[in-house]
Order: C-alpha cells, then structure tokens, then sequence
C-alpha cells in the first residue's frame, strides 16, 4: 500500500459530471511526458476545415497531450501520430457540435467553465489553480481542456432542448418503468460501462478498428477507463466516464449482450462491431434485479505525508512527528477531518461499500464502531487514518423514481444526440486535408 488513499475509495480518480471534464490521474505530475516543441508552421498547419472552420495540427497535438496527462502516459510524437486519425475526427465533430450550439445560441460563458474547472479540481483533491498549473507544466494549454468542456456542456443543453417535453418523463412513465423492472426481479442485471466510437464512413472502418484496438490495449495496459471514455467516446455516457448504468442484458445491442453476459467481473472486451460505429465495454459488476443487499460506510480519511521515503530502521524526526501527531487527533469523524483540512487531499470520498474495499483496509473498516478512529496506519510515504462515521446496511438493487426518471432520459438523450451528430454531418461540407 502506498502513500495515496486507496482506490476502492474512490476518491482520487473522479469524472467532472455533466461538464464532461477530465479525470486527472493523480500520477501524471509524477509523470511529465517529454513533449518536443514543433516549429510553429507545422503546429499551426490546417489538418481539416470544417464549414469553413480549420482544425490545425496544433489542436490535435494538444487534445492527444490532454489525454496523456489525464492517462498518467508518457506523451511522444509516435503517440500523437498513432491517435492522429481518431483525435481528428472527434475534433472535426466536436466543431460541428460547436457550430450548432452557436448557430442556436446556446451560450456557455467562462464563469461556467470555471466552475467546471473548479469542481474537477475540488473532486480530485488540488488547490484552486492546481489543474491549470498541471496542464502548463506537462505542456498542454489550458484551453484545449476549456474548449473540451464549453462543447460538452452546450451540447448536453442542445440535446435537452431537442428533447422537449420528453426530457421530463412523466409520472405515469415513470411508474410504468418501475413497474417492469420490478417485474424481472431475480433476473440477472450488468454494471457496464462504455466507449462507443462510430464510423460516419464505410471506408473509415479500418481506420477506426485499429484506433479502437489501440484503445483497449491502453484499457488493458492500466489507463482508466472513465479518462479514455470521456476523452473519446461519442456517447452521451462520455459526460459520466462512460457509466451506461445497471442494465439487462436484453437492454443491450445483441452483440455486445452475448459478450457481456460471459465476462468475468472486471474485464475489459475487444471492441464490438454495432449498428454505427465500434463498442468497447467494460464488465464492473452483476447481480439479481431486486437483490443486492450491501454495508454502505460514511468514512473520513486524512494522510500525513512524511518527507522522504520511510526507513522503519532509521525514522526520521519528521515522520517521527507525524506519527505522534496522528496518535493524539482523537476519536471521531470530526477529529479526522480537521486533522486532513488542509491537505489537498478529500477527506470525504463520498459513499464507500464496505464489499467493494479490498486488502486489509476493508477488515479494519468493518471492525470500527460508528465515532471510531483507526490506530495509525504507518507507509512508506506517510501516515493515515480513517473514522467509520455511519453504517447501514440497504438493498441497493431497489429502483427509486428518480433512479427511473434518469435512465429513461439518459436513453431518450442517447437517440437524440446520435441522431443529430449523423444529420450534421450529413449536412457539413468537410474537407480533410491531412
């Protein structure tokens, strides 16, 4: 176990909600990529032009830079000529979507991109300015990430307004909904998310099938599956990480129902051909519909960080210090949360299922009473405690109207903008160039 809170916390690792912002991976400071600057002729050169809009190669550059810091991956220029061809056409659509948005006057002003900013900031743990300053010391201009995030959220505002009175689901479609799911209680149910790139021209296909295969081989290589799907997936899901949500598999395209249906828990499928374009899924959990009964903890964490890496043989006086600083915090939530105010880490990661922590954290959290604080848990890189604040146990498999209410527009909204991304560039004139 090292220094960061673990992961089955899941709170270092999060996506920015609706604004579609970026996961940070908390390794890429560690991990500056060596980025090589390009002469400004080549940076600047017009790789489309879209409705008389250009996407140049610096644009490119600096979304696959992007996704290399959100990744923790090492950035170079083969990295950039192999994501060249898929980076370009996300782009391409994503100054459609831009264009429209415009078009309609859906406006996104800069204080909405700033608290957007600000909440992929709070979500993962840094400072005010933190995520910004990160960008710039890897090398990516922060408003590759700004443009990212103005797109994403006045699309999401075009495709509720294309919805009309749809995007609210009435009650008695609501009810209607809850009454089916109950009625398929004990059939078996998927946690699945998703990355879904599509193919807008048959003669693309193999440029697309080698884009995704060089996806998944990421996915398998360690690069989190929420950062690639809100990096590339063309998916309404890209706004949540690619999280499709708990669903049946005869919910699901039949191709990718046959795969998910025989993936072990975790897996991550190579991609699957579907109606419009490629699927790649990953397998997070399954269960029985109606059943899934679980011990949900409210915690608090705080880490002390030492200076230098610990030598149990020859501790310094520093970690010395934190340690004793650690045994005298007290009993209580509150007691670790003044402890870890400060810090830049959460100290509040939300919700945590005791089923789903791992190792030795998951026996030392059920064995802390509700107002209790853990003994030190000494690392090489500092010193952590944690409080059990509440503890209940509660069937989480129960359908609520606002859990229906959010899949049947999460689907309505699926359709909608699919449908819409095809008629623009049914309609674009398009001229690539690279």
């Amino acid at each position: 176990m090292n220094g960061r809170f673990p992961r089955a916390f899941n709170a270092m690792l999060l996506v920015a909600g609706l604004a579609g912002g970026v996961a940070v991976s908390p390794g890429s400071v560690e991990q500056p990529f060596a980025f090589v600057p390009r002469a400004e002729a080549q940076t600047n050169r017009i790789l489309a032009v879209v409705n008389g809009d250009v996407v140049t190669q610096g644009e490119v550059e600096a979304r696959a830079r992007l996704f290399a810091l959100n990744a923790g991956l090492q950035s170079d220029p083969a990295m950039v000529q192999r994501l060249q061809p898929q980076i370009l056409r996300l782009l391409i659509d994503e100054r459609l979507r831009l264009q429209e948005t415009q078009r309609r006057r859906i406006a996104v002003t800069d204080q909405e991109v700033a608290e957007a900013v600000k909440e992929i900031e709070t979500r993962n743990g840094m400072p005010s300015g933190g995520l910004v300053a990160q960008l710039r010391r890897s090398g990516v201009e922060p408003r590759a990430l700004y443009d990212q995030i103005r797109v994403q959220i006045s699309w999401a505002r075009f495709v509720r307004g294309m919805m009309g009175s749809q995007a609210r689901p009435s009650d008695a479609e609501v009810n209607e909904f809850i009454a089916a799911w109950k009625a398929r209680t004990g059939q078996k149910e998927y946690l699945v998310s998703e990355i879904f790139v599509p193919i807008d021209d048959p003669a693309n296909e193999g440029e697309v099938k080698r884009f995704v295969d060089d996806v998944v081989g990421q996915l398998r290589r360690g690069v989190p599956f929420a950062v690639a799907a809100t990096q590339f997936s063309q998916s309404q899901t890209a706004l949540q990480g690619g999280d499709i949500g708990w669903t049946r598999a005869d919910e699901l395209d039949p191709e990718v129902a046959s795969v998910v249906t025989r993936m072990p828990i975790g897996a991550i499928a190579n991609p699957i051909r579907v109606p419009g374009g490629f699927q790649i899924v990953q397998l997070r959990q399954s269960r029985e519909i109606g059943n899934d009964m679980a011990t949900m903890l409210s915690i608090r964490q705080a880490f002390l960080p030492f200076q230098g890496r610990l030598d149990p043989n020859a501790p310094t006086p520093q970690q010395i210090a934190q340690v004793e600083k650690a045994r005298a915090a007290g009993q209580g939530c509150a007691a670790v949360e003044a402890l870890g105010a400060g810090d830049g880490r959460p100290v509040d990661p939300g919700p945590v299922r005791l089923e789903n922590v791992q190792g030795p954290i998951r026996a030392l959290l059920a064995g802390l009473a509700p107002g209790k604080t853990s003994q030190p848990i000494i690392t090489p890189d500092g010193v952590m405690l944690l409080a059990v604040c509440s503890r209940e146990t509660r069937n989480l498999a129960e359908m609520t109207p606002d859990q229906a209410r959010a899949q049947i527009f999460r689907d309505r909204a699926e359709n909608v903008s699919r449908q819409q991304q095809r008629d623009l560039r049914r309609r674009a004139q398009i001229d690539r160039r690279a």
